[in-house]
């Protein structure tokens, strides 16, 4: 790593420095600690996140009781040199409640807009506003939501081999719609699927 921890403003906060995790991947928030220079350099050293615990006094690394480490990718600084920018990849959940981010599972949407839609058809979902083609979805159940993505399936691969790419757009658009209401369905989400992407790929 490139990062300099002799270089960093280490004097503005008593000799410590907030340290955010990102996920190296996905962007999503998993935490925020508090670094000193002595856990900086056990960070870049080890390739293993390292905190200064306050309550402790000493040193900790994510995951040595869970082996839920975090694994450091990139470490950055910003403008002013007095915060850290930690990117990583989780080992396991970061939170010690067993959740992929301390901050809730709002921090680890799906990015961009699929992440919007997500939020979006999770609203319709808790509201079921009158009107609502989701709505309606949700309230025909689980059997007819699966039956229109298997049915979503089969337009998009159809229109993949007979149609043009305006219609194989618009299949797969109303794939991924239909998916995303079935899987909030189940009570699970895109981001479950996207986590279980970024498994295999590890």
């Amino acid at each position: 790593m490139s990062l300099d921890p002799a270089a960093l403003d280490w004097s503005k906060g008593g000799g410590l420095l907030p340290a955010v995790v990102q996920h190296a991947r996905s962007g999503a928030v998993l935490m925020q600690g508090w670094m000193n220079e002595a856990a900086l350099r056990a960070t870049l050293e080890s390739g293993k996140v390292t905190f200064y615990s306050r309550s402790r006094q000493r040193l900790w690394t994510k995951g040595e009781t869970s082996r839920h480490f975090l694994l450091l990718r990139e470490a950055m600084t910003d403008c002013d040199a007095d915060s850290l920018l930690l990117r990583a990849e989780p080992q396991g959940p970061t939170c010690h409640l067993g959740r992929d981010s301390c901050f809730g599972d709002e921090a680890v949407r799906v990015p961009g807009f699929l992440g919007e839609l997500d939020a979006l058809v999770a609203q319709r979902e808790r509201e079921r506003p009158a009107g609502s083609y989701t709505t309606k979805l949700f309230d025909s159940g689980v059997r007819r939501i699966a039956q229109k993505v298997g049915e979503e399936g089969v337009e998009t691969a159809l229109a993949a081999v007979a149609q043009d790419d305006a219609a194989l757009i618009g299949e797969a658009a109303d794939l991924l719609f239909h998916l995303t209401v079935l899987l909030r369905a189940r009570g699970l989400s895109l981001h479950d699927a996207v986590a279980e992407l970024e498994r295999r790929h590890r």
